[in-house]
């Protein structure tokens, strides 16, 4: 499977890193953190580092470490505004359970 990215989520990703004037892509990944299990881990990337796993989609690049794809493989990443409120979207099918708050979740 793969990572994928909307248009939305290209666009902000895209917009950010010109803004940040450096950057091959974005790292995600996940820690072990909230009431869940796990949580997302989002952050500029640099480097590609020789165990990334690297996707591409809608010219970005998506780097995953081998740990994290187990966790996150198939998941699709949307960048929505609702209101004043606006941030990432993760659409993992490997999604057992979520905490009520959205922080953390179980596979």
């Amino acid at each position: 499977m793969a990572i994928t990215l909307t248009e939305a989520a290209a666009k902000h990703i895209k917009k950010s890193l010109a803004g940040r004037g450096k950057g091959v892509g974005l790292r995600l990944g996940v820690k072990t953190s909230g009431c869940s299990g796990m949580a997302y881990v989002l952050e500029f990337a640099d480097v590609v580092e020789k165990e990334d796993q690297v996707f591409e989609s809608h010219g970005v690049q998506v780097l995953v470490d081998p740990k994290s794809m187990l966790y996150i493989d198939g998941t699709e990443l949307d960048f929505t505004r609702e209101g004043l409120n606006e941030g990432f979207r993760f659409n993992n099918p490997n999604i057992e359970d979520e905490c009520g708050c959205g922080e953390s979740f179980t596979v």
